[in-house]
């Protein structure tokens, strides 16, 4: 037993369950019908309730035809009793019509003559063209003698739609001729339209010649049965007529026409006409000439504008005049690919269309949403711009005419092809069904049992599972199907004949020729495409389970590379990598069966240098990005657990520091890959505090670890060391503030043991700082990690490591102001714990001194501020956008935070912390810095270092001022939030943010 009948079962009698079974709902209410006027007699008729079971709503169809019959009058209902008991083609088209649309049945009850339209379509190979449309609504519209125009042509048109509805519902006509048949009753529509409007104003048609391009759907002959119809009116005076006045007249014309079709009268509407793909849209004039057309094409209009000429075609008016206007904007269409930022504005476009669907409406969305039908229409139309400059055969408006193009051509394989046109039509046909209904603009399936049930019942011959037992699922399951299908293959579409232009592929597998794969490559923004085609060949040719993968694998990848700055890079790392570790089970087994990998992958590897230099040393760190963990940068303990661990294993201290700057290295390339693809945090300032707290927590188990094995080395040659070294923290190391490319800046102190000669302790020290320094520096195949400590006291005249007695003498007898204020962000990270406590004892005072600042010395922190403004900037480096001493940068923010903790951290204790962001905040807290102040400088100086550390990630070292390498630019702008094309942008915007911070600064420093 179906579900229908399982349903119904409880609430049914004996007598009907004879219509449960044909698939009724109501069948008191069906037995009611038949009973009235009109039906009598045919409640026992076997061939009719057959007829009526069949339709997509049985219960829908009764009703519609017990309505039809009793508006009939009774000569004509005699004729409808007679023809549906004899006649199986009218029986099988009114009752589909029927059960399917109720609007249709609305307008069969107020003109029940019009069944008769049916009948004229027996032959089932007779399929109306434009000009058999344009006779009929002529026809109607001459002979009508209600001497209401507008509503003749209405009826006419439904009566029309109602022979196309037929048709479809029957299966004699497929997707395609149904949707060119709405297309061409559109146009004979519009057509006829306009000689309405002409008649109405005869000197406006006098005057000028009015062509009528439709676009969209219409233009490419696949319109819906409820759509906005698009157009372009394109108008040219008649001899002897001013431009000007003909203008005026054709927009007259055009103006009526459109009201003809898009106002609502007793008869309802037919479709709005929408001219807003016109140039300027609606801001710009309803009519140009022709000449104004090209010009404006040729000077101003955008990649959309392009790509909705696909489908222009002329539909109404001026046959001469369209062809003309096909002919002059045909050649700028096919090459619109050429065009900077092509590619990018195609998929912008895309991206905007499904941002702007609502949330609520997402998974309901036929055609917007992913894996509908504009992802189809978007792929088809992109492979058409490409490559339709070179191949005629490409050039279509219709999307399946299009895709069988493609196919034949070798641009997508037949399978995927079928697959696509299989999913389009399923989609399409859906689309067709929910809007048949009720006739009203919609793309959203319902969510009513009962609508789904009519569905499922209507399209149950496309639909692969058995729709009897429970059509809503099998309508469900199919749909779900075919949205997966279309969402992969518009991600795989674009790139995947790339690799059979490129790969040792069998014999008679379509593929592009090298010339067409260089141009799709170029097309995507690959600046090396030769390059990239060897790279290709490379990755996908022979017949090794490596390669296998790899084809499958670079489709996608290909995409996630182009939608990067630097997608040439992308390609070449991506080979690297392979080439290592390609052979590896594992990698490719991650590749293949973790998406989330593959995509991580594809990002990390096209964002910049940095992150793929690091994996490329050790490629087998890609194994963290299929780890749900593995982008969580470690903490401080863990990682020093680890270090001092492999440390202890090694037997040299060139070994076991070695082995620390491999943990080190594994680890930036995990936090480096964590902030390129966005794990750090949403908020950006969020994301520059855990990158910094990592990178510090890093670098100082580095140093842990280094220090104990350079201190194992010296007592392997010396015995016991006679002395304790701390290690100090200075400057962004001491603030964790460190970003990827910053040194670590230090100060060495130790303390000779109880017994210990002085001299002995300090040469000990100064071998293992020394030693410390040279094998964490030294050139290796590992990223080095350079220890400064030029910030001691006389600085690198001073010895390099001292006694704390010596640091308390030299504090005492000589420090000078700006000690003090580096001394601001001293913090112990490495050593003798206990000897760096009271270290930090005895620079405190000296940091929040406790009278606050003399004087003499805030002159002197301004006039050292002054100087390295005027002489450290580099030479031709821009004021404006040096991240470090420029104006607004993070020279002037730090200095500003610092003298306020110099002049009132013996006050405040929240102030007294090495970290500026904290520090500033706690300064607005105590009221030194008013709300709006410290917001201004907060902001310059999070987007300041996050270019630092954008520019190390894209360019691999350091840079304190933006790329002059406009790729380079735009792999900043990507990892700062910027849009492709908008690097612009990001500069203006921190030219404007360190502005105003400079203006703060100014008050708050110089006073």
């Amino acid at each position: 037993m179906t579900v229908d009948e399982q349903r119904a079962g409880s609430r049914v009698s004996r007598p009907e369950i004879r219509l449960v079974r044909r698939g009724f709902t109501d069948p008191a209410q069906a037995v009611r019908l038949l009973a009235g006027p009109g039906l009598e007699g045919l409640a026992d008729d076997p061939v009719l309730l057959d007829a009526l079971g069949a339709t997509a709503d049985p219960d829908l169809a009764l009703l519609g035809l017990a309505r039809l019959l009793e508006a009939a009058d009774e000569p004509d209902r005699h004729t409808l009793r007679d023809t549906l008991t004899t006649s199986k083609p009218l029986r099988d088209r009114l009752l589909g019509v029927l059960g399917a649309s109720t609007a249709l049945a609305d307008h069969l009850a107020r003109h029940p003559h019009d069944w008769h339209a049916l009948v004229t379509f027996e032959l089932r190979d007779m399929h109306p063209g434009p000009d058999d449309f344009l006779r009929a609504l002529d026809e109607a519209v001459r002979s009508d003698g209600t001497g209401r125009p507008a509503d003749a042509l209405r009826v006419a048109y439904r009566r029309c739609l109602l022979a196309i509805a037929a048709r479809d519902l029957t299966g004699t006509t497929d997707l395609a001729q149904t949707a060119a048949e709405l297309a061409d009753l559109a146009g004979a529509t519009l057509q006829t339209a306009l000689d309405l409007a002409a008649g109405e104003d005869p000197a406006a048609a006098a005057a000028c010649r009015l062509a009528v391009i439709g676009m969209g759907k219409c233009g490419g002959r696949e319109l819906n049965y409820v759509s906005d119809v698009d157009v372009i009116f394109v108008a040219e005076p008649q001899e002897g007529v001013d431009e000007h006045e003909a203008l005026k007249a054709a927009t007259r014309l055009a103006a009526a026409l459109t009201r003809l079709c898009s106002d609502t009268t007793g008869e309802g509407t037919i479709w709005p006409v929408d001219a807003n793909l016109r140039p300027e849209g609606r801001n710009g004039p309803l009519v140009r000439t022709l000449a104004s057309h090209v010009a404006y094409y040729q000077r101003w209009a955008k990649t959309w504008e392009f790509q909705a000429l696909l489908k222009a075609r002329p539909v109404a008016g001026d046959t001469e005049l369209g062809a003309a206007y096909l002919a002059a904007l045909e050649p700028m269409v096919w090459q619109a690919a050429a065009r900077e930022n092509f590619v990018a504005d195609v998929q912008q476009m895309r991206r905007r269309v499904i941002d702007s669907i609502p949330a609520t409406e997402l998974d309901r969305q036929l055609k917007l949403g992913p894996g509908g039908l504009r992802d189809v229409e978007f792929s088809v139309q992109l492979l058409q711009l490409v490559h339709g400059r070179t191949d005629p055969a490409l050039r279509s408006g219709n999307t399946l005419e299009a895709l069988g193009a493609l196919s034949r051509g070798g641009y997508v394989g037949r399978a995927d092809a079928a697959s696509l046109d299989a999913a389009y039509r399923f989609l399409r046909s859906l689309e067709h069904r929910i809007q048949l209904h009720r006739l009203r603009r919609t793309h959203l399936m319902p969510t009513g049992a009962e609508d789904q049930r009519r569905l499922a019942r209507s399209l149950a011959p496309l639909i692969n599972d058995d729709t009897r037992a429970d059509p809503v699922a099998a309508l469900q399951r199919e749909w779900k199907r075919h949205a997966v299908e279309v969402r992969r293959l518009h991600e795989k579409l674009f790139y995947r004949p790339l690799l059979d232009a490129v790969a040792e592929l069998p014999a008679g597998a379509a593929g592009l020729t090298p010339d067409a794969a260089r141009a799709r490559l170029e097309a995507l923004g690959y600046a090396d495409p030769a390059a990239a085609l060897r790279h290709l060949s490379a990755l996908a040719s022979g017949v090794s389970r490596k390669a296998a993968i790899q084809r499958t694998l670079l489709p996608v990848l290909l995409g996630w590379f182009a939608d990067s700055a630097d997608p040439d890079a992308g390609l070449l790392n991506f080979r690297q990598v392979s080439d290592a570790l390609g052979r590896t089970p594992w990698y490719l087994r991650l590749l293949r069966d973790e998406s989330g990998a593959a995509e991580q992958l594809a990002r990390v590897l096209s964002a910049g240098r940095l992150a793929p230099d690091l994996l490329l040393r050790a490629p087998e760190a890609v194994a963290m990005l299929g780890d749900p963990q593995g982008l969580v940068p470690r903490g401080r303990a863990g990682l020093e657990q680890e270090i001092l661990a492999a440390v202890g294993r090694a037997e040299t201290a060139g070994a076991a520091v070695a082995a620390a700057r491999a943990v080190r290295r594994r680890e930036l390339f995990r936090t480096a890959a964590a902030d390129v693809l966005g794990r750090l945090g949403d908020d950006p300032a969020e994301a520059l505090d855990a990158a910094g707290e990592a990178l510090t927590a890093l670098n100082a188990a580095t140093l842990q670890g280094a220090l104990s094995a350079c201190t194992a080395g010296w007592e392997a040659r010396h015995g016991d060391l006679p002395t304790r070294i701390a290690v100090i923290a200075m400057g962004r190391f001491g603030g964790h503030e460190l970003g990827y490319g910053s040194d670590a800046d230090v100060l060495f102190v130790h303390e000779p043991l109880l017994g210990s000669l002085e001299h002995d302790a300090a040469k000990a020290a100064q071998a293992v700082c020394h030693d410390l320094r040279a094998l964490l520096a030294a050139p290796s195949t590992e990223p080095p990690l350079e220890v400064d400590a030029d910030l001691r006291p006389e600085g690198r005249n001073g010895p390099l490591v001292r006694t704390l007695a010596s640091y308390t003498a030299y504090y005492r007898r000589w420090s000078h102001a700006w000690e003090s204020q580096a001394l601001l962000r001293a913090e112990p990270v490495a050593g003798d714990e206990e000897l760096a406590a009271r270290f930090r004892q005895l620079i405190d005072p000296l940091r929040y001194p406790g009278v606050g600042v003399p004087e003499r010395d805030l002159m002197e922190i301004r006039r050292i501020k002054a100087r390295i403004e005027a002489e450290r900037l580099p030479r031709g480096a821009d004021p404006t956008t040096h991240t470090k001493i420029g104006r607004g940068g993070l020279a002037d923010v730090e200095w500003t935070v610092q003298l306020l903790q110099l002049q009132h951290g013996h006050e405040f204790p929240a102030l007294r912390t090495t970290r500026t962001r904290a520090a500033l905040a706690a300064a607005a807290d105590a009221g030194l810095v008013g709300t709006e102040d410290a917001a201004v400088l907060d902001a310059a100086w999070v987007l300041a270092s996050r270019v630092r550390s954008a520019v190390m990630l894209v360019r691999g070292r350091p840079g304190d001022s933006f790329p002059a390498d406009a790729r380079e630019l735009a792999g900043v702008a990507r990892y700062l939030g910027y849009g492709a094309g908008h690097s612009g942008e990001l500069v203006d915007d921190y030219r404007r943010t360190t502005r105003r911070a400079r203006a703060v600064v100014e008050r708050l420093f110089y006073g």
